[in-house]
């Protein structure tokens, strides 16, 4: 695991401006995000109606807490979890042969692919290195 603060830092910005970007660009379209997370064809629709006005709100949250060093562990495990089981969904996804938008930053979004799994796996490991790093990330701005 990685102890430097600094880059530590960069890690929480990276992670915590993903999230909020993602999670407010979800929000101003939660029709569109209940669709992308209908597409997926593996929630039903209430849930996924539910998943689309709850989810952004989370990432939005999280992603200040950890940019802010609020509740850091709880929103890095959150959040870490978060991009666990979306990899676990693309994953699915690709094997099941299901041609969609990953729904990740609203109307911004692109195709499921390999590349998207290699993107998340970065952010997931920034996400558990400032997880498992706890005492050297308690650095505040």
């Amino acid at each position: 695991m990685i102890r430097n603060k600094y880059i530590l830092i960069t890690f929480r910005l990276v992670v915590g401006g993903v999230f909020i970007w993602a999670g407010l660009l979800k929000i101003f379209d939660p029709l569109g995000f209940a669709q992308n997370i209908a597409n997926y064809r593996i929630f039903p629709e209430g849930i996924s109606f539910f998943l689309a006005l709850v989810l952004p709100w989370i990432e939005v949250i999280c992603g200040v807490f950890l940019i802010l060093g609020i509740f850091r562990s709880a929103s890095t495990l959150l959040l870490s979890g978060f991009l666990a089981v979306f990899l676990v969904l693309i994953t699915v996804t690709i094997i099941r042969g299901i041609d969609i938008d990953c729904g990740c930053f609203g109307s911004l979004s692109r195709k499921v692919d390999y590349k998207l799994i290699l993107e998340d796996s970065i952010l997931l490991f920034f996400s558990l290195n400032i997880y498992f790093s706890r005492k050297a990330v308690r650095v505040k701005f």
